[in-house]
C-alpha cells in the first residue's frame, strides 16, 4: 500500500470517527444536546445515562461500526485508519474537537486486525464493569490488557504486527481520553453505573 493511499485511508478513517453519533442519537430521541447533559462527552456510557438503554445501544452499535468501517482497507492502512478513527471519535472536528472516549471505535478496529483479542477485552470489561460498577475503571482495563493480548497472539501467529501497532497507538488514545475519568477515580469522586448525577460531571 502506497503512503498516500495510507494517508487518504487515515483521512476518512478521521472523518468516519469524526461522525458525533451520540449527539446526533440524543438529538433525535429526546431533543437534546448530549454536551451539556452527564458527562457532556457522546460516548455510550453518556447517551445510557442521559437517554436510555435503546439509545445506547444504537450509538454503541454505529461506534463499533466507524472502526470496522475505517479499518476496513486492510494491512497499514487498517492501522492509519482504525487510529485515525478512534481520534475522530474523541476530537472531533465536527463539534469543536469534543467527542467520547473512544472504546467502542477502538473495539471496531481491533475487531478487523486482531478478532481474537476480543475474546479476552470483552469478558474482561464485563468483569471489571460488573464488578466495581465504573465503566471508566472497565475501559482502561481494556485498553491496558488489549495490546498485551495482541503481543501474546503476535507471538503464536495469530495477529500481525499492525495489529499491535493498531492496540498500542489506539488504546493510548482511549487513556488520554480518560483523563479526567482518571482523576475522579484518585480522588473517590467517579460515578457508578446507577448512581445519580452528582454536582461534579461523570
Amino acid at each position: 500500500m502506497t503512503a498516500l493511499a495510507i494517508a487518504a485511508a487515515a483521512l476518512i478513517g478521521y472523518l468516519l470517527g469524526a461522525i458525533p453519533v451520540g449527539l446526533l442519537v440524543a438529538k433525535l430521541a429526546r431533543g437534546i444536546d448530549i454536551r451539556r447533559s452527564g458527562s457532556g462527552r457522546t460516548g455510550t456510557t453518556n447517551v445510557l445515562r442521559s437517554v436510555g438503554p435503546l439509545g445506547a445501544a444504537v450509538v454503541l452499535l454505529l461506534d463499533v461500526a466507524k472502526g470496522l468501517a475505517a479499518a476496513a482497507t486492510g494491512d497499514w492502512g487498517a492501522v492509519s485508519g482504525g487510529i485515525a478513527a478512534v481520534l475522530g471519535h474523541t476530537r472531533s472536528i465536527f463539534i469543536g474537537f469534543g467527542g467520547g472516549r473512544g472504546v467502542a471505535t477502538a473495539a471496531g478496529g481491533l475487531a478487523v486486525l486482531a478478532p481474537l483479542a476480543l475474546v479476552g477485552v470483552v469478558p474482561l470489561f464485563a468483569v471489571v464493569a460488573g464488578v466495581s460498577r465504573y465503566v471508566s475503571l472497565a475501559s482502561l482495563s481494556v485498553a491496558l490488557a488489549a495490546p498485551l493480548i495482541v503481543v501474546g497472539l503476535l507471538i503464536f501467529g495469530r495477529a500481525g504486527f499492525p495489529a499491535l501497532v493498531f492496540a498500542a497507538v489506539g488504546c493510548a488514545l482511549v487513556i488520554v481520553a480518560h483523563a479526567d475519568n482518571i482523576a475522579r477515580l484518585r480522588e473517590g469522586t467517579e460515578r457508578r453505573l446507577g448512581e445519580r448525577e452528582r454536582d461534579a460531571r461523570g
